[in-house]
C-alpha cells in the first residue's frame, strides 16, 4: 500500500472514492476520470502494482489524494482488512465502484467448479463483500453512492460465457434490489453494462473476429474505457432520485 498525498492540500476536503480493478483498462480511467472530476481515490488491484502505481501517479496530477493496495476482492477477508486501511485515511466512502471482475470464454461443460466459484466470488460476490463494509459508513455519513460494473451479457446471456453472463445478471438483480433497500437512507444504487469495449478482456479477437464485432455495432465500433469512465462520473453526480437503475453502454448493440 502507497499514500502520497497532494502536497498542495494539507487536509483534503475532496470527496472520497473506494474503486476495485484499478490498474488498468476501464479501471484505470475510472480513476482518472474521477481525480479530474474532484475525487480523492483509494485505488485496488489483485496484482500488477507497476501499473496501479502508473494510474496513481496521473491521479495525483489531476490533484487527487491516493492511496493504493494490492488486494483480492474475491476474499471478504481481504475486504474487510481494505476499510479497516481506508479507514485509516479517510472519513468515509463517498463513492464506491466496484469494477474488478474477470472473464471466463468455454464451454459450461469443460469449466470446473473452482473455475466457477472463482467467477462468481470475483465479479457477484465481491459486490457484496464490498457493499457490506461501505454501506454502514455511508450511513453514518448519511449519504453515499455506489456503483457496480455488469455487462450486456447480464441481460441477454452469452453462449460460451455462462458463468459471467449468470454473474452479470446477479449483479443487475443485486443493484435494483439493494437500491430499493438503501433509498431510504438516502444512498443511491447503480450499475453500468457496457457492451464491446476496447480493452484487454477483448483483446482475444483477431482483426476478422474484430471487424465482424464492429459490424454488428449500430455505432460501427468498440467503445472505450474513456466512454465508461465518463458515465462513472455522470451517475456519481446524479440527482439523488436516481437509483436501481441499469445503464447500457453499447453503441445501440444491446437494443
Amino acid at each position: 500500500m502507497t499514500e502520497i498525498p497532494n502536497p498542495n492540500t494539507s487536509v483534503s476536503r475532496r470527496p472520497a472514492a473506494l474503486l476495485t480493478g484499478a490498474s488498468r483498462g476501464i479501471g484505470s480511467a475510472i480513476a482518472l476520470q474521477l481525480a479530474q472530476s474532484g475525487y480523492d481515490l483509494f485505488l485496488l488491484a489483485r496484482k500488477e502494482q507497476e501499473k496501479l502505481e502508473d494510474c496513481a501517479a496521473l491521479c495525483r496530477a489531476a490533484g487527487a489524494r491516493v492511496v493504493t493496495r494490492l488486494a483480492d476482492v474475491s476474499d471478504s477477508a481481504a475486504c474487510a482488512e481494505v476499510f479497516t486501511d481506508f479507514d485509516r485515511h479517510f472519513s468515509a466512502p463517498n463513492l464506491l465502484v466496484a469494477n474488478a471482475g474477470i472473464s471466463h470464454l468455454g464451454l459450461l461443460q469443460d469449466m470446473t467448479p473452482d473455475d466457477w466459484d472463482h467467477m462468481i466470488r470475483t465479479d457477484l460476490s465481491s459486490c457484496f463483500y464490498l457493499s457490506r463494509l461501505a454501506i454502514p459508513r455511508m450511513l453514518h455519513a448519511g449519504s453515499g453512492k455506489l456503483i457496480f460494473l455488469s455487462s450486456v451479457w447480464g441481460s441477454r446471456g452469452a453462449s460460451c460465457e455462462v458463468a459471467y453472463s449468470a454473474a452479470k445478471g446477479g449483479v443487475n438483480s443485486f443493484t435494483r434490489a439493494l437500491a430499493k433497500e438503501l433509498a431510504p437512507s438516502n444512498i443511491q444504487v447503480n450499475a453500468i453494462a457496457p457492451g464491446a469495449i476496447d480493452t484487454d478482456m477483448n483483446a482475444c479477437l483477431d482483426a476478422e473476429e474484430r471487424r465482424a464485432l464492429e459490424d454488428e455495432i449500430p455505432a460501427g465500433r468498440l467503445g472505450t474505457a474513456e466512454e465508461v469512465a465518463v458515465l462513472v462520473c455522470q451517475l456519481a453526480a446524479a440527482p439523488a432520485y436516481f437509483t436501481g437503475n441499469i445503464l447500457t453502454l453499447s453503441g445501440g448493440w444491446a437494443l
